[in-house]
């Protein structure tokens, strides 16, 4: 089954290509704003001048891989301690949902997310990186909200800058 997976998500990337856009704003700012499967969201905010209260604005496509960097990158960098989750959900995979999971919940011994309804919730990182994340961050969940006047209140609401 992993092989078929594999090609499968090899193939995914031909024909879909999707792209790792992230977008830095004010190094100082403590927050991160993450628009899940919402580019358009991601881009309009990116070209606002609402970066100049926010780290870096990124999007999240999968339960897995993409929750994994999601934690390391958070964790490797201490100023962080928000994140905002708008936009609309990954139909299936929802990643929202399952990063909302996992830093209520954390993950088992088998290192999939606790209380998550994703297809395949299986992460690589440790129960250690797990607990960094969840001390560090809180997550402000705005999951769905696509209007950007009402981000931008989460915004001044979650920054003081």
């Amino acid at each position: 089954m992993n092989l078929i997976e594999n090609l499968t998500g090899e193939l995914c990337k031909i024909i879909l290509p999707i792209n790792e856009e992230v977008f830095f704003g004010n190094p100082k700012s403590p927050l991160a704003v993450c628009t899940l499967s919402s580019m358009k969201l991601l881009k309009e905010i990116a070209n606002t001048n609402l970066m100049s209260k926010i780290a870096l604005i990124g999007r999240l496509f999968s339960e897995n891989k993409g929750i994994d960097s999601l934690v390391r990158y958070v964790i490797s960098n201490k100023n962080l301690e928000t994140i905002l989750l708008c936009g609309k959900d990954t139909p299936g995979h929802r990643p929202g949902h399952s990063l909302l999971n996992l830093y209520k919940n954390g993950i088992d011994n088998e290192r999939r997310i606790i209380g998550s309804c994703s297809p395949d919730p299986v992460l690589t990182i440790t129960k250690s990186e797990v607990l960094k994340f969840q001390k560090q961050v809180k997550l402000v969940d705005k999951i769905g909200e696509t209007n950007i006047s009402t981000i931008k209140l989460s915004i001044d609401t979650a920054v003081k800058i």
